[in-house]
């Protein structure tokens, strides 16, 4: 455990500090020199001192499956995709199941077909998860083999295409998690070090399983390296119940209960976000989906909160965030919205007025906003509103969505501050925020006697830090209540 920091910089140009630490959290602050160097004490050598980063949404075992698929993130059209199966099928062993992920066919020039990944792995069965993981594009082996649990209308009308979209999409990826628990918690640790190793000390995991169990051997296992607040969906929410879970119950020293998480709409590059305007030369479903009606809606927040759960409602599309802040209205009571990536002007307000916190995840903008002038014509100047949400009194809470994005909140902060990447001209400059705000909304504690130690050094200023510098972000040293999860200095290195 660290007693003692020394020879910090705090954020704002203020003098650099020593910071004492005593059961886990930070017991003083003093003038730079006051403390002494001695076992139990770190020499930050004029590094800045900041909170540790919080990921508030993430998906942690699809993001530590994902590290281990055929990466389709960069595939330009369905041909090269197959291409790409084509490859993995030539070393994978006979009727291994080929699992592809983060492809983007909002753009493509060809049409996904099951014909196309048959003839890519005509002995395999091939399962490709989309970038916003609310579409499978399947082979005709894999439907046969992870239908069962596909309405037969919407199977059946998937034959041709291959492609499955929500609930439909979630069934079948619901069941590729089928490596051992003790294979996928080995992988889940090794990402939580890496997320460690940026910076953060804390994630909401809204990953769509029974995470109570999970997470109780996970902890029984030695898991330590971050705080976790794990979410519960409908489909458990009885079982939550029966069992006393509530959110803030707490399962050990970082592990607790988070929200009950409901998904309302599809995603933008899947073309189901529920929207007040039709999608151009969308035909099925021209508006969207809206997959929890508000006389759904109502009634199983109502019981949720009754029950003492926090409420997350997924929201995407402008007709699905109006639709979650009329229901936030008529509870009387406030929630988050994860994602509130279109909004219409009229609900800005409405977010601080309910209550309602806005979880964003700023690198989609960054990876959306091409798709998003092809699907959101003229709307897009309201898309990923970050500076209208904070100038409109709202609360914003940053996250990545991962595996949609990678789980870095230096990547998130970077989007969110300057709205660019890869050179490219800033999305909508003017719904720019201040790294300042972007810290704020990345972090849940502060430098300040009687907070937890739960800290990050790095090696510049991020408040005076490019875009491009940001992401890059070298992190010397993690705290988690004053016990090191990260060290890149020698010091450490020695010890």
């Amino acid at each position: 455990m660290i007693r003692a920091i020394r020879d910090a910089r705090p954020l704002g140009g203020h003098a650099p500090i020593d910071v004492t630490i005593g059961d886990g959290v930070i017991t003083g602050i003093h003038p730079a020199g006051t403390i002494a160097p001695g076992d139990g004490v770190v020499d930050l050598e004029g590094r800045w001192l900041l909170p540790g980063l919080w990921d508030e949404h993430v998906h942690l075992t699809q993001w530590a499956q994902h590290r281990r698929r055929v990466d389709l993130s960069t595939a330009s059209s369905a041909r090269e995709a197959a291409d790409r199966v084509a490859d993995a099928a030539a070393v994978a062993a006979p009727g291994e199941t080929i699992v592809g992920a983060g492809f983007r066919d909002g753009l493509w020039p060809d049409a996904p077909t099951a014909a196309l990944l048959d003839a890519a792995a005509p002995e395999h069965p091939v399962v490709l998860v989309s970038a916003d993981v609310h579409c499978a594009w399947l082979n005709t082996s894999a439907l046969s083999r992870y239908g069962a649990d596909v309405a037969p209308a919407e199977l059946e009308a998937a034959r041709a295409s291959g492609l499955l979209r929500e609930e439909a999409a979630f069934a079948v990826t619901r069941q590729l998690d089928g490596a051992p628990d003790e294979v996928l918690d080995a992988w889940v640790a090794e990402a939580a070090r890496e997320a460690a190793a940026r910076g953060v000390v804390g994630v909401v995991d809204l990953e769509m399983r029974w995470n109570l169990d999970d997470w109780r051997r996970r902890v029984a296992g030695g898991f330590d390296a971050l705080r976790v607040e794990f979410g519960v969906y409908p489909q458990h929410l009885d079982r939550a119940i029966e069992q006393g879970l509530r959110s803030g119950a707490v399962v050990s020293d970082t592990v607790s209960v988070g929200p009950l998480k409901v998904i309302t709409d599809g995603s933008l590059n899947t073309r189901t976000a529920y929207c007040c305007d039709p999608y151009p030369d969308e035909t099925e479903h021209p508006y969207g989906l809206l997959t929890v009606p508000p006389c759904e809606l109502h009634p199983l927040l109502a019981r949720a909160s009754e029950a003492g759960f926090e409420l997350a409602v997924h929201a995407i599309g402008d007709g699905a965030n109006k639709v979650a802040l009329d229901v936030f209205q008529k509870l009387g009571r406030g929630g988050r919205i994860e994602h509130a990536q279109l909004l219409h002007d009229s609900d800005l307000a409405r977010f601080a007025a309910l209550g309602v916190t806005a979880s964003v995840q700023p690198e989609h903008a960054m990876d959306d906003r091409d798709v998003a002038e092809r699907y959101w014509p003229g709307r897009t100047r309201r898309a990923f509103a970050l500076r209208s949400l904070l100038d409109a009194g709202a609360r914003i809470v940053l996250g990545s969505d991962a595996p949609v994005a990678p789980l870095d909140p230096w990547v998130a902060i970077a989007a969110a501050t300057s709205r660019s990447r890869d050179g490219r001209e800033p999305f909508h400059g003017e719904q720019a925020i201040t790294p300042a705000e972007a810290l704020a909304a990345s972090t849940r504690t502060l430098v300040a006697v009687g907070e937890r130690a739960d800290l990050v050094a790095v090696e510049s200023d991020p408040l005076t830090a490019s875009g491009d510098a940001l992401r890059a972000m070298p992190v010397a040293l993690t705290l988690l209540g004053g016990r090191v999860t990260h060290a890149a200095l020698p010091q450490l290195a020695r010890s």
